[in-house]
């Protein structure tokens, strides 16, 4: 399973160790010529969504985002949700969101280099768990 086999998906499908290691092998240099990204996690929980970022953030050498002032605390919410997160601005946001399957979801920016600009995804919840 590569890249090109998650466009289109809803949901992340279930992979094995072995399809972790070389989706994100076949990513990372993707990800190098990009100077910053935002995320979209759809997740079954506010909770879930957040430690898919943090992880994401963790493995990737990211500095932490903030949650916008804006949204409602976490632990408020309830049920599937939809995470927005920039790097541009800093900052993530949380909503109530269902329908939207499951998965994470990278776009890479950079204008610098806009042919290195794309989507990928979606990818397991925990692609980037230590």
């Amino acid at each position: 399973m590569g890249l090109q086999d998650l466009r289109g998906l809803r949901t992340a499908p279930e992979l094995d160790a072995a399809a972790y290691t070389a989706l994100r092998a076949e990513l990372e240099p993707l990800l190098a010529a990009c100077d910053w990204f935002t995320v979209g996690v759809m997740a079954p929980t506010a909770a879930t969504a957040a430690t898919c970022l943090r992880q994401l953030e963790t493995a990737l050498g990211w500095s932490p985002l903030a949650l916008d002032p804006g949204c409602e605390a976490l632990e408020a919410i309830e049920g599937p949700v939809f995470l927005k997160a920039n790097q541009n601005t800093g900052r993530f946001l949380v909503r109530r969101e269902t329908g939207l399957g499951e998965g994470l979801l990278i776009t890479g920016h950079g204008s610098a280099n806009p042919d290195a600009e794309d989507t990928w995804g979606p990818f397991p919840l925990d692609l980037f768990a230590a």
